[in-house]
């Protein structure tokens, strides 16, 4: 009779492990597909209504939520869109990747960079203006995610400046950490003036690209022979 028991266990046994092991899965699939749906539906509701007019409940409305449902998942507006400003900034190091020739000076190689970077939020400017408003709230969970934002951003910049170095292009004493951040915080101001509606979205690239011209005369490599720098 025992024998019988253990058999029962050993048959047992594996079902349920398997069992549990499904259920896993289909939770973090369903969490997935939820996500998905409600960064669809608030990128639809802001561009129909603006960012102000799209609230939490009718974007669970859109996503097919309950009202309730949508606080496991997010807190506030600013977090879907900060999940969307992710999704643009690892789309444009993908893009920035694909066509970038290592062999270019750097200088070149960090203004295609933030090129590309501004096409595509200039593809969706109030995801840059929402941003730059969470980080002004640092308690909430969208002010920290938007800062790990820049943070990624600046790890960018350091890996083509780190790149640079190994080419020669730029001065060997400089403080490549201090450099990428200088670039970004110069970008980041650009785009404030542009969210506010001082700048156009030309100038904004203008002003940038004046910006890293700038700063690549302080940190340029002097003794190494000239490269051309893009038109």
């Amino acid at each position: 009779m025992q024998a019988g028991n253990d058999s029962t266990r050993q048959e047992t046994a594996p079902t349920l492990r398997g069992a549990v092991r499904r259920r896993d899965d289909g939770r973090l699939e369903r969490g997935r597909r939820t996500r998905q749906r409600l960064r669809d539906a608030a990128r639809d509701l802001i561009l129909e209504r603006g960012f102000d007019q799209a609230t939490l409940r009718d974007i669970a409305q859109r996503a097919g939520m309950g009202a309730s449902s949508i606080y496991r998942h997010v807190g506030s507006k600013e977090e879907l869109l900060i999940w969307e400003l992710e999704r643009l900034q690892s789309r444009a190091w993908t893009d920035f990747r694909r066509h970038d020739d290592r062999s270019s000076p750097t200088r070149e190689r960090i203004q295609r960079f933030f090129d590309t970077q501004h096409e595509l939020l200039a593809s969706q400017p109030d995801y840059t203006v929402i941003a730059l408003r969470a980080t002004t709230y640092p308690p909430k969970r969208a002010a920290r995610a938007a800062l790990q934002l820049n943070d990624r951003t600046v790890a960018l910049i350091l890996e083509i400046l780190q790149s640079g170095r190994k080419n020669a292009d730029l001065d060997p004493q400089i403080d490549l950490l201090s450099a990428a951040t200088v670039l970004c915080q110069m970008a980041g101001s650009a785009r404030i003036d542009w969210a506010n509606g001082r700048l156009t979205e030309d100038a904004c690239r203008a002003a940038i690209d004046g910006s890293v011209a700038l700063l690549f005369r302080g940190i340029e490599n002097r003794e190494s022979p000239p490269r051309p720098n893009r038109p």
